[in-house]
């Protein structure tokens, strides 16, 4: 009896702990994003203090687009003339952003989506986590 409880509450806190991606939160993505650090697969990460470039989400009905931008000390973007078309794709309580250039595909897991961060899992399992990036001018 005691193993069937440890079962049922360990599949409950399993359950619990995944949080399901919704439509409204998916088009949190929309907008600019500044990564703070990628966690390798060992456990290590890489803090990002500095980035020249941010990265630029458009999505409209599970379609869209990523660039990168240079953010500019007047407060706008450098826009860079490649862009990678993404999917959003849902699979399995999973949401996945595949992503297709003239050179590659790869996709993404979205593992977190909230106002102010974003968490990515590449098929490596390397997490990026980012941050809503915030404008700045010098004028």
């Amino acid at each position: 009896m005691k193993k069937i409880i440890a079962v049922v509450l360990f599949s409950l806190t399993f359950t619990a702990c995944h949080k399901k991606i919704d439509d409204a939160a998916l088009a949190k993505i929309n907008g600019y994003w500044e990564i703070e650090k990628a966690i390798m697969p060992d456990g290590s990460s890489k803090e990002y203090s500095i980035n020249p470039t941010i990265d630029y989400f458009e999505i409209k009905d599970n379609k869209g687009f990523r660039k990168k931008v240079m953010p500019q000390l007047d407060g706008t973007y450098l826009v860079s003339e490649l862009d990678e078309k993404v999917a959003v794709i849902k699979q399995d309580d999973h949401v996945y952003l595949k992503y297709t250039t003239a050179y590659a595909k790869w996709k993404e897991e979205l593992i977190k989506i909230t106002d102010e961060e974003l968490v990515l899992k590449n098929e490596h399992d390397m997490e990026y986590h980012y941050k809503k990036a915030t404008s700045f001018s010098i004028k």
